[in-house]
Order: structure tokens, then sequence, then C-alpha cells
């Protein structure tokens, strides 16, 4: 492949928006699960598969799809699949029945592609001395776009309808695949093609032979990711119940909380920087289990939900960026494939945790919430400072 010029700061920030987009598809049902099921008429526990279905099909996706950015050039990719994406949210959209709904909600999973080949692409042009600063400005672009998903979703929901958060989102959808050629920077060249796309795939699992600590990482990763989606559907639940009495609205106020990531992150990456990835990881994870443990005590009222749920939001993020960081320095010939390992058992968490935040929710309300998340969370303090001796 040909030399590739340096990322410019307003690169930088301009890929930061497009990776806001692309992962705010995923995000817009959290606040208004509870709308959407009441809408199609299904349980909370049924209306759980629209996220479970998402997330796994996510995990398909990168696992036939993601592996092809180390052949094939991430820009051309990229474009590719956000305009899959718009045409998933269409389909959404215009759903008149639940069985739609679900099958434009499992294909926008299949093409979220994007957000995961957007730092592969970004890791080629930067400096391996601000590859931290960057993956976390990337993961403060996932942070804006979640936090854009769920606070406006909630708003538009509680004042318009449901059905508008998905016109809006279809929108944004199409503005993005528009400017994503003239945003990403062309000059990368498709891989020399030596194997087929099965042998491609394939190449995938001696690399988890050869790079066992990716296993940890991606681990790590997959409780965290499920109990962040976990925590949100089922505090949308709970918000919303007779017992609290909030509307959708309230749910997309208290998801701002996640503003505090955006101004944290990209300084917990640079503090990663300097002591180390596996370090700060399992640091993180400590202090993130602190939070999770104050949620049942404190889960009775919003002002006190404050506490765990900033806790939360402010090292959750760092817990990805740094698992990130443990492979993202090898050889740039193998970071989309450890990439593909890496988010697929991501994804895997985060279709447990959605189907598993709303049944434990339906079935022991915020206690089997808060005993679900505890769970998770203490696995994966464990793991973290077990790699944090493991790793070199």
């Amino acid at each position: 492949m040909n030399e590739l010029s340096r990322l410019t700061r307003a690169q930088e920030f301009s890929l930061c928006v497009a990776v806001a987009v692309v992962t705010a598809n995923a995000y817009y049902i959290h606040p208004i699960i509870g709308d959407v099921a009441d809408h199609f008429g299904v349980s909370h526990a049924r209306i759980g598969l629209v996220p479970a279905l998402n997330q796994l099909a996510l995990a398909i996706g990168i696992f036939l799809l993601l592996p092809l950015g180390d052949r094939i050039s991430n820009r051309r990719l990229t474009i590719m699949f956000a305009a899959g994406q718009t045409a998933s949210l269409a389909l959404m959209t215009l759903a008149g029945s639940f069985v739609l709904f679900v099958a434009g909600s499992t294909l926008l999973g299949f093409f979220t592609i994007a957000p995961y080949l957007l730092p592969a692409y970004a890791s080629k042009r930067v400096a391996p001395e601000r590859l931290g600063q960057v993956m976390a400005l990337l993961t403060a672009g996932v942070i804006l776009g979640i936090l854009i998903a769920r606070v406006g979703a909630g708003v538009i929901a509680e004042y318009v309808d449901w059905r508008a958060v998905y016109w809006i989102a279809t929108a944004l959808m199409l503005a993005v695949t528009i400017a994503l050629p003239r945003l990403m920077e062309g000059g990368e060249r498709d891989a020399a093609r030596r194997e087929g796309y099965g042998a491609l795939l394939l190449t995938v699992f001696p690399l988890i032979r050869d790079y066992r600590e990716i296993l940890i990482s991606g681990a790590i990763q997959a409780l965290n990711f499920g109990q962040f989606i976990a925590l949100w559907l089922a505090l949308a639940l709970h918000l919303t119940s007779p017992e609290m009495g909030y509307g959708t609205d309230m749910v997309g106020y208290l998801a701002g909380i996640a503003a505090v990531s955006i101004f944290s992150t990209p300084r917990l990456g640079r503090w990663a920087d300097e002591v180390g990835a596996r370090k700060a990881r399992a640091i993180f994870a400590a202090v993130q289990l602190f939070g999770v443990l104050l949620l049942w005590p404190l889960g009775g009222a919003v002002i006190t939900l404050l506490i765990p749920l900033v806790l939360a939001n402010l090292v959750g993020p760092g817990i990805d960026v740094t698992g990130r960081m443990t492979f993202l320095t090898l050889r740039p010939d193998l970071r989309t494939r450890l990439t593909t390992i890496y988010v697929v058992l991501m994804f895997i968490g985060g279709g447990l945790g959605s189907y598993a935040g709303t049944a434990a929710y339906d079935a022991l309300g915020w206690a089997g919430t808060c005993i679900l998340l505890a769970v998770f969370s203490s696995v994966l303090t464990a793991l973290a400072f077990y790699a944090k001796r493991y790793g070199k």
C-alpha cells in the first residue's frame, strides 16, 4: 500500500462527527422502547428482541464484512455500508408491523460497519504516539452519537411521535452517505488479492491463536457494552413505569449525562498513553463496579441515580479505548481483522445484554436489573485485573 498522508485536525474532527451519526442509529430505540412496544402491542420481554437482534446481526455483519477492510479500501466499504444503513432505517420508518420493524432493525445492525472501519482507517493515518488521542476522539464521537440519539429520541417521542425519530435518523444518514466520498481522503489502494473471500474469513481464526489477548480484551468489552445496553433499556422501562411516572423525555434528559464522556474520554486516552492501556483499564473497571453497586440503593429517585450514572459514563468509554489500544499498535495489515474479533465479541455481549436487561426487568423489576449489572461488572473487573498481570 502507498504511503498515506497524516490526518489533519480538521479531518479528525470531521471523522468524529461521521462516527457520531453512523453510531446513533442503534440507540434511538433506548428511550422510546416502551412507546414502540405499546404501538405494536408487544410485551417488555418481546420488545427486547429489537435491540438484541440488531446487536447480534451487527456481530454477524462485522464477522462477514469487516475483514474485507484489510483487502478493500476502507473508504469504499464505509460508503457502501452507510448506504445500507440508510435503506434499513427507511424500512424501520415505514414499517407497519412489528415483524417489519424488527427486520429493518436487524438489517440495520448487519450494515452498521462504518463505526468500526473508521478507526482502522484513522489508525493508518496518525502517528503512533497520537493513537490513543485519536482513538479517544473517535470514541467521543461514538458517545456524541449515543447522546444525541437517546436525548433527541426521548424528547421528540414525547412531544411529537416515536416514528418522527426514525424520519430524522433516515435524513441524517442520507446526508452522511452523500458526504462520505468527500470527507474520506482517497489514496488507499485495495490490497493484492492473494486469496478468496472464504479464505480471508478463515484467516481470522489463526489470529486468535497468535494474539490470544484479543479474546480477553474482547470479553471485557462484551461485558462492558452488554451492561451499558442492559442498563439503559431497563432504565427507560423503570423511569416510565407507574412507580416512577416519568415520560420518555425524562429518559432522554437523563441520557444527557453521557455528555461528560465527550470531555473526559480524550483526557483518559491521553492518560492511558502515559500509564499503559492495561493498567488504566483495570482502574476504570474498578471505578465502574463501584458505580454499578450504587444503582440499587440510589435507584428510587432521579436525583440520586445521577451519581452511579455519572461514574459509569466517566469510565465506561475508557474501557473501550484501552481495549482497542491493546491491538491497534500491531501490524497495519492485521488491524481490521483484529478489530473484527474484538467488535464481534462486543456485540455478542450487546445482544445478550439487550435481551437480558429487558427480561430481568420484566421478571424482577429494577432489582433484577441491578443484580444482572452487578454480575456483569464484577466479572469484567476480575478480567481487567487478570489482563493487567497477564499482558506485556
